[in-house]
């Protein structure tokens, strides 16, 4: 499926049906709404009417994925957040590239404090691989330019850096991500940008005053360093930070929790943080 010499539209199709097998949890409630100026799925497990929210933003290299795609995952999330979880389709490359998966998630964000009821202490933002990188950038210009924290961040596996060669290295066992379809996805999204924007790279960028974040990675990722990376410099700049890795996970392992109790473990893990922070 993450082939750069597969057309877009089959990755496309081929990430949003991978996982149709796959059970939703008992109780599930999938509505479609709009945010921001984006279709949204709007997920609950059990209670339909929460006090909190996830705002949920896809991984996919910003040019494959969906609500669709990480619809499992996203309705875990709630059932253990106890959270309503908010999955924005958000716009993606090479059709729509930086800046504009940023300009969703803000969209996103500023429309659930002013047209549903959620205060900023009272949402987390959670997303894998590039939604992780988005989650920060989004989290980032929220703070500087409209004066809204969020409650938490969720990460898992966050792709911090495009600029950074992901590839042969000690992580070459990252039966996920490859060099040549990270690569073409890091172009389409820049689209001849600027590298060093850190909204397009936040690891490049200010750190300081981010809310309580959760980083999950698998040890054998072609990701591992950067996000080793990452996490130091969270450390650095005095966020609150809890990390944990993953022996045996491939790169958001997460998806197969319903599979895998390693990964259910890990999705019960990432949960409880963002929970016990929306309380």
């Amino acid at each position: 499926m993450l082939h750069p010499r597969l057309p877009v539209r089959w990755q496309r199709f081929l990430a949003d049906h991978a996982l149709d097998v796959d059970p939703l949890p008992a109780d599930t409630v999938v509505r479609g709404i709009t945010l921001g100026g984006r279709p949204t799925e709007r997920v609950t497990v059990g209670a339909t009417e929460t006090p909190s929210a996830v705002l949920y933003l896809h991984g996919g290299g910003y040019v494959i994925g969906s609500p669709r795609s990480h619809r499992r995952l996203v309705a875990r999330l709630a059932a253990v957040t106890d959270a309503t979880v908010f999955a924005v389709d958000y716009r993606l490359a090479p059709e729509d590239p930086f800046p504009a998966a940023v300009e969703d998630g803000v969209a996103a964000f500023i429309d659930l404090v002013r047209h549903h009821g959620f205060t900023p202490d009272r949402i987390a933002i959670s997303g894998d691989s590039a939604g992780g990188g988005l989650s920060v950038a989004v989290a980032r210009r929220l703070i500087d330019d409209h004066e809204m924290t969020p409650a938490a961040l969720g990460l898992i596996a966050p792709w911090v850096d495009p600029t950074q060669d992901v590839g042969p290295s000690g992580h070459a066992t990252d039966i996920v991500v490859n060099h040549g379809w990270s690569r073409a996805c890091a172009d389409a999204y820049l689209a001849g940008g600027d590298p060093s924007d850190p909204g397009y790279a936040p690891l490049n960028g200010d750190l300081s005053g981010l809310p309580p974040t959760i980083v999950h990675i698998g040890v054998r990722e072609a990701l591992h360093p950067q996000t080793v990376t990452f996490v130091d410099k969270l450390r650095a700049s005095g966020v609150d930070v809890e990390y944990r890795e993953f022996p045996r996970l491939w790169h958001v392992g997460h998806q197969q929790a319903s599979m895998l109790a390693e990964a259910a473990d890990a999705v019960d893990h990432l949960g409880g943080f963002l929970r016990d922070r929306l309380a």
